[in-house]
């Protein structure tokens, strides 16, 4: 089944800028288009007011109504549009003045009484035939003590259409904001995002050849420092793995190679003539015994990619350390006493443990103990309870060793140059097996040289 493929970056980053920039100047142009709205809407209001109030105090204190029938071409100057509404009439007569070029109808008006002075609230809203607003109020005075009533409308096309023109230019501005805020903001991004491909690039140039090629931290972003960082981490452990492997596939090549061409030879030579039964029993018997050997080494191999897979379970269990150690001890004491060697045990406690691995790890430190210790030596097995969990000391005398011998004795196949050369069953698996039975248990194995020719292998197991 495909999976989908996921947008580019690039592509996502830049659509949300280019989103947000013309939010932004969307949410500014309805501000200022509502503010100017606003603006328009109380001018408008102001100018019918003020026109008002500017006749009805003409009208009562300077001008006779009997004279405007005279003039009406005056008060048509003095509107400010050419649509605008004025209307004078006595009440019940027909109007004295009449200005309303579009013949609009009015919306009903209420008559704000002279001494009432006309305020916002007094206007009414209404609309022409084609669809433009308005803003209209009527007003009472007395001209040469006749009832008089003015009203009068600004009919508000020139704003509309000034709104209008507003709008455009607000949508306009939005789809220009989008437009540059993409066409910059992927420009921008692309020039952002390069450390990151130069980062794609070096990482697919990178092989089993070229493991020692690393970023550059001086030419990277304080952004991808941190990626940077990880990325050169990554490949030192990829490098320091890929090191172990191919040594450990060469010196897994060497253990093979040794019994295999053993097996190879004895049969080479036990085929070049007829053998008696006797000598083919003891062909049989040495092959058996190379067998073995491959077999154990095998079986370790494995052990140890399981352990390193996490696929072991381990079943813990409350074991007494000094029983553990006595069985220990008990089980490597004829082969202790073939090189005159003591076997020691001190200490006692309770630790929560696969008995089996424990046994494992134990033996394999004290196998290694009797293989390298001085003969007539002691051995030493020890527990201590510590702060957080449980130490097992195994201590024997031995040669001097020094700090790079101590650092690679957990190395797999690692048993030192002159051990290479003696005959013996060790393939140097057994610290490694150690090392991987204590992570098993969250714990850690250690060495040290307390004192010269004293080696000291302790094992710690948490407390669970």
């Amino acid at each position: 089944m495909r999976t989908r493929r996921q947008p580019s970056l690039t592509l996502r980053s830049t659509l949300a800028f280019s989103l947000v920039a013309m939010l932004a100047v969307a949410g500014a142009g309805f501000y200022l288009y509502q503010s100017m709205k606003t603006s328009v809407l109380i001018y408008s209001d102001h100018a019918v007011m003020g026109r008002l109030d500017h006749f009805r105090k003409l009208l009562h204190y300077e001008l006779a109504i009997e004279k405007l029938r005279d003039s009406p071409q005056i008060f048509k100057n003095m509107l400010d549009s050419e649509d605008d509404i004025f209307i004078i009439a006595e009440p019940g007569q027909q109007p004295v003045i009449l200005v309303n070029p579009l013949n609009v109808t009015l919306p009903e008006l209420p008559v704000i009484g002279q001494e009432t002075k006309l305020s916002v609230t007094d206007l009414r809203s209404g609309v022409t035939d084609s669809g433009v607003p308005l803003r209209a109020a009527s007003v009472q005075t007395t001209s040469g003590g006749r009832e008089v009533r003015l009203t009068a409308a600004h009919i508000m096309d020139k704003e509309m259409a000034m709104l209008a023109a507003f709008r455009e230019r607000i949508y306009l501005a939005v789809t220009l904001a989008f437009l540059l805020t993409a066409l910059l903001g992927y420009v921008l991004l692309r020039r952002g995002l390069r450390p990151l491909r130069k980062m794609a690039a070096h990482a697919a140039n990178i092989t089993p050849q070229r493991l020692d090629s690393r970023m550059d931290s001086a030419d990277t972003p304080v952004e991808l420092q941190q990626l940077s960082d990880a990325y050169n981490a990554m490949l030192d452990r990829l490098a320091n793995g890929y090191q172990r492997l191919t040594q450990f596939s060469a010196d897994l090549a060497h253990e093979i190679r040794t019994p295999v061409g053993s097996l190879m030879g004895h049969c080479q030579v036990a085929l070049r003539q007829s053998r008696s039964e006797d000598e083919y029993q003891a062909l049989l018997a040495s092959n058996l015994e190379e067998l073995e050997r491959i077999s154990r080494i095998v079986e370790s191999i494995l052990f140890l990619a399981r352990a390193d897979e996490a696929q072991s379970l381990i079943e813990r269990q409350p074991l007494l350390l000094h029983d553990e150690l006595q069985r220990i001890a008990g089980y490597f004491e004829g082969l202790a006493e073939e090189r005159q060697m003591t076997l020691l045990t001190t200490g006692a406690g309770t630790l929560q443990a696969d008995p089996l691995l424990l046994r494992r790890a134990l033996s394999n430190l004290v196998a290694n103990a009797i293989r390298y210790a001085n003969e007539g030596s002691e051995i030493l097995m020890r527990v201590v309870e510590v702060a957080g969990g449980w130490r097992i000391d195994v201590e024997n005398q031995g040669p001097v060793l020094s700090d790079e011998t101590l650092r690679k004795l957990f190395d797999r196949f690692y048993r030192g140059d002159a051990s290479r050369h003696q005959s013996s069953d060790s393939y140097g698996l057994g610290l490694a097996i150690v090392v991987a039975i204590m992570q098993l248990h969250g714990g850690d194995v250690s060495v040290e040289q307390p004192a010269p020719g004293t080696i000291r292998f302790s094992l710690f197991f948490p407390k669970t």
